[in-house]
């Protein structure tokens, strides 16, 4: 049982995309998100922050340890290079510093990419397997841990923050790029389009995909600005 939880063979034939696992992990998610609003003036919320660190951290140490271990490590695959993986790395440090200046950055890519993702995923696992169970409960702390700031912390956004973070991003995507052009890789979709469902689909062939979706990362922006703006006005 335990060697099927981490087989590195068990891929499943069809699309973790619209399948029940996936119906079932998106409703724990949305579950999650009123737990935590409704939660969120209790005294025990500073116990939730270390709770989500741990889940960040352990999920990042466990995919590397289990890669390794099963002899999937690939410079292709496992660099800190996907966006969530960087959202992992920057929402850990947030949670331990409370850095407004991470959050601020964080809070419009990280809550875009880790959304997306969740909407549709791009895994060849499903459940009970281990890759399912990381991808999922990552996603979620990755939204979660941003949330916790809005709605505990009372951290808020600016316009300057999208414009910041939509710079920030942009330098990832010309690091990512390079790399994957020197390696092979595919990090943050820039070589190619991942083989799941994904809104990538519906933007063109490469490389023009690449350009629309400059266009719907300022879109996603504005969106996820918006109930800031409307409460300030």
């Amino acid at each position: 049982m335990i060697v099927e939880f981490f087989d590195p063979s068990a891929y499943m034939k069809g699309t973790v995309f619209l399948s029940p696992a996936h119906a079932v992990s998106l409703l724990l998610f949305a579950l999650s998100i009123v737990w935590m609003f409704v939660h969120r003036q209790k005294s025990y919320m500073s116990h939730v922050r270390w709770g989500l660190l741990a889940v960040l951290v352990l999920s990042e140490l466990s995919i590397i340890i289990w890669s390794i271990a099963v002899g999937l490590w690939d410079i292709r695959f496992n660099l800190p290079l996907q966006l969530c993986t960087i959202s992992i790395y920057l929402s850990s440090i947030m949670l331990i510093t409370c850095s407004y200046r991470i959050f601020e950055v964080l809070y419009f890519f990280g809550i875009g990419g880790a959304l997306q993702a969740l909407i549709t995923p791009d895994l060849f696992y499903t459940f009970p397997h281990y890759r399912f169970l990381h991808f999922f409960i990552a996603h979620i702390a990755i939204i979660l841990a941003i949330l916790y700031m809005i709605w505990v912390q009372n951290f808020t956004v600016t316009w300057k923050s999208a414009v910041k973070s939509f710079i920030f991003l942009n330098i990832l995507a010309f690091i990512a790029f390079w790399i994957n052009y020197w390696t092979g890789a595919n990090y943050m979709f820039l070589a190619r389009k991942p083989d799941n469902p994904s809104i990538l689909d519906w933007l063109g062939p490469y490389p023009w995909y690449i350009l629309s979706l400059e266009v719907i990362v300022i879109l996603m922006f504005t969106l996820l600005y918006l109930p800031f703006l409307l409460k300030r006005k």
